[in-house]
């Protein structure tokens, strides 16, 4: 069983930044691939950002390419999403997720190619 705990979310202005981390439990944390997604209200899930269980690939969405960057910290048990230049339209409710079927060398970006997830924390971006 794995547990994921998202925190880092809150109210920003338009332009500025956040960092959300992902705090997980579980001995083969390193093995898993991660991913953050997002959903705005009256919205679908979407894919933010991935990584692998190494970390040595990233992959963005295309809104959030140049401005958002996931890294991770398996000596923590820990991933990162750190939110620049942040707009109204990032406004959504950003969830943590862990693929723990197998060790794999790209990202996944599919909602079911996960299969644990956190609570969510709320990211707000005001104009």
């Amino acid at each position: 069983q794995v547990q994921l705990v998202e925190s880092g979310g809150g109210l920003v202005q338009a332009g500025g930044s956040l960092r959300l981390s992902c705090a997980a439990s579980g001995r083969t944390f390193s093995r898993y691939g991660m991913g953050w997604f997002r959903q705005a209200p009256g919205k679908e899930r979407e894919f933010v950002a991935g990584i692998t269980w190494s970390g040595g690939k990233t992959y963005y969405a295309d809104s959030v390419k140049g401005r958002f960057t996931m890294s991770r910290d398996n000596a923590k048990n820990t991933v990162y999403l750190q939110m620049n230049s942040l707009k109204p339209e990032d406004t959504a409710v950003y969830y943590c997720a862990a693929d723990s079927s197998t060790i794999s060398y790209r990202v996944r970006v599919g909602i079911y190619e996960y299969d644990y997830w956190g609570q969510g924390t709320q990211v707000t971006v005001s104009s």
